[in-house]
């Protein structure tokens, strides 16, 4: 049985009401006190107070201090105005029952409200806390975007640096090759004058042995017709001796040509270069190896290699307005888009890289396991996953070895059966 708490003491004033209850020899904790509107209870074993208060009473505000064995309660009414007395002396055994379970029902809806209080609080820090977390990451990849933009930016100035050096060296050399040329042709032309000059004026000696009289017989003046200055023939005129070759496209001896075959390799050339300079007439500032799409492929690989994917995509593009029909392309031009969530375009690459990659033979077997695994990752990360298992078994098919696509595919059904369960 418990013992029962009779040796307390209260005063009140028109706000509040002072109550100090002595508990000897025990240790009281705010875990043994109750204080509802109208009721309080202090319960250390073996000691019990209870107390029907008189009027209603602001039990969020009222206080308990605990000390030297005494518990000393400040109860702030909730109306102005003097008690009677602290408990409720005349009530019934049923009005003090129904009050005490009334007091516990209240605590307990008191206590489920600030439960719930405090759940709507956690949930909106919660929220608070992820909304500041995307704009981080909102911010971050903005950032990550710009620097790539700036690199783009400064690859391609200096792209174009390198190209207008490469100008300024050609103009150069062709100038000094211009002068060159030149100075050759002044001295050639002195040359021939001083041979020319040498020719047509003979030496003094000979002038004499022309010129000397002759004695005797049959001898005439010097005034005679017949020792008259022998004249000197003009020098020859030059020419050009014209020696004209058949002119040969390919490097073999047209012996061991087939005239046919080459004639129709020429025209297929000239037909595609026709097209080309017709439908990209802004290429025509660029050199020839940069018109080629293998060139270009390349340039794009190396691109990707160093993480620049704009750079990487704008050499394929330019590839694939040359040539079409080479497979490779697209499947490279997916990755590049896969790596900037480009996931519709993506697909799309992959989708006309398998339509290219035709029929499929043992030679084109990597790159159609690459062309399904790149269709079927933007698949999944599009959510997607029934269609991404889809190409991830095609690949599987045609490569059962390969241990990392087949782990992929395992957890893609794993996604698969896990949404279905959701659902």
């Amino acid at each position: 049985m418990p013992v029962w708490l009779r040796g307390h003491s209260w005063r009140q004033s028109g706000s509040a009401v002072f109550l100090s209850l002595p508990v000897p020899g025990v240790r009281v904790t705010a875990a043994n006190i109750f204080c509802t509107e109208r009721y309080l209870k202090v319960s250390v074993p073996p000691f019990l107070f209870e107390a029907i208060l008189y009027a209603p009473i602001d039990d969020t505000n009222s206080t308990a201090k605990i000390g030297n064995g005494i518990v000393f309660f400040t109860l702030y009414k909730k109306e102005v105005g003097m008690w009677e007395s602290l408990t409720l002396e005349n009530g019934n055994k049923e009005k003090l029952q129904y009050l005490r379970e009334n007091a516990v029902l209240k605590a307990h809806e008191k206590a489920k409200e600030e439960t719930e209080a405090k759940k709507v609080t956690k949930q909106e820090h919660k929220k608070y806390a992820l909304e500041a977390t995307m704009k981080l990451e909102e911010a971050e990849r903005k950032r990550i975007e710009e620097l790539k933009e700036q690199e783009r930016q400064k690859v391609t100035k200096e792209l174009e640096l390198w190209k207008d050096q490469l100008k300024n060296v050609e103009n150069q050399k062709k100038v000094q090759k211009e002068g060159q040329l030149h100075e050759e042709v002044e001295q050639l032309k002195e040359k021939k004058k001083e041979k020319i000059n040498k020719t047509s004026i003979p030496s003094e000696e000979t002038l004499k042995t022309r010129l000397k009289p002759t004695k005797g017989r049959g001898s005439c003046s010097m005034f005679s017709e017949n020792l008259k200055e022998e004249q000197l023939p003009a020098p020859r005129s030059s020419g050009t001796i014209k020696i004209n070759f058949t002119s040969r496209v390919f490097p073999t001896a047209l012996r061991e040509s087939r005239v046919a075959e080459e004639e129709e390799w020429l025209h297929k050339q000239a037909e595609a270069r026709r097209i080309i300079n017709a439908d990209l007439s802004e290429l025509k500032d660029l050199k020839e190896e940069e018109k080629n799409p293998d060139w270009l492929k390349d340039k794009g690989n190396k691109m990707f290699a160093t993480g620049n994917y704009l750079a990487a995509v704008n050499a394929y593009n330019l590839a694939v307005r040359l040539n079409n029909k080479l497979p490779l392309l697209y499947l490279n031009r997916a990755a590049c888009h896969l790596k900037l969530r480009n996931l519709h375009k993506a697909i799309e690459d992959s989708s006309k890289a398998l339509e290219l990659l035709t029929p499929p033979v043992p030679d084109n077997e990597n790159a159609r396991v690459k062309a399904y695994v790149r269709r079927g990752t933007a698949f999944c990360q599009l959510e997607l996953y029934a269609e991404g298992l889809q190409d991830y078994e095609a690949a599987l098919k045609i490569d059962p070895k390969n241990k990392t696509i087949e782990k992929d595919a395992e957890k893609i059904r794993h996604v698969i059966q896990g949404t279905m369960q959701n659902s």
